[in-house]
């Protein structure tokens, strides 16, 4: 019995991967079809298809997959679907402010399903700019920390323009205004710097600080959001101690 536990433990695990790796996937072709539609199928005339398909061969995605998303996003097998960019304001449990952003093709399905979700996680849907006044848009770009000097990324990454540079324990964090993300990240990889994602996201002002039970409904919600098919990015003003997070990465 204890041999068939683990074996059931493991495939459970591995179908939880699997699932999760296919949701990745399903959203970062979004990304690439979209761009590829609004700027063009060559990634080097086309910043935006550029760190869209640099993002999903560090995600491990077949080269064929990116491809074809490439092709349908430009018209190139046929007319591809077309997505609409929509932005939820909301709260979650403990006044959690929420930013959603999603991608879809039916705004009706998306509305619901987030409202839905936020409602069964103890949050709901917020009035436009109630939320978005806490946050403000900066471009991040990480670059993994294993082999990497700080100070020598921190050098080359302000006199590429940058704002800042957070190490965060096993990725640092090149932080930019928005507008200047693409030629910091050039900037960087002129200097031999590897990095793992360059995009922008909404970064909070100031933050909620929560206790564990707080933390574990928090992070349950933002994942259960996470997993609808609409949704491409969630932003959080969150935080919680270090002891905190520990058990909560520990799943105590």
């Amino acid at each position: 019995m204890s041999g068939h536990s683990k074996w059931a433990t493991t495939k459970n695990k591995k179908a939880a991967i699997d699932a999760k790796r296919g949701k990745l996937f399903a959203k970062l072709i979004k990304d690439i079809e979209v761009a590829a539609k609004q700027g063009g199928p060559d990634p080097a005339g086309n910043a935006a298809l550029y760190e869209a398909v640099y993002k999903a061969k560090k995600s491990s995605m077949p080269a064929d997959n990116i491809k074809r998303a490439i092709k349908r996003g430009s018209g190139a097998e046929g007319e591809g679907v077309n997505y609409e960019n929509i932005t939820y304001e909301g709260y979650a449990p403990g006044g959690v402010g929420l930013i959603i952003e999603c991608l879809t093709d039916n705004h009706n399905r998306a509305a619901a399903d987030v409202r839905s979700t936020l409602g069964k996680g103890g949050g709901s849907l917020a009035a436009s700019g109630s939320v978005a006044f806490n946050f403000e848009r900066k471009g991040q770009i990480t670059v993994a920390a294993e082999g990497v000097n700080y100070d020598r990324l921190f050098e080359a990454a302000a006199e590429a323009g940058a704002e800042d540079v957070v190490d965060d324990g096993s990725v640092y964090t090149v932080v930019t205004g928005p507008s200047d993300m693409i030629t910091v990240r050039k900037a960087l990889q002129d200097a031999g710097f590897d990095y793992e994602s360059a995009e922008t996201a909404m970064i909070p002002n100031t933050t909620v600080s929560l206790d564990l039970e707080g933390a574990r409904k928090v992070a349950k919600l933002i994942d259960n959001l996470d997993d609808l098919d609409d949704v491409q990015n969630i932003y959080s003003n969150w935080t919680a101690p270090d002891d905190v997070m520990e058990q909560l990465d520990a799943g105590e």
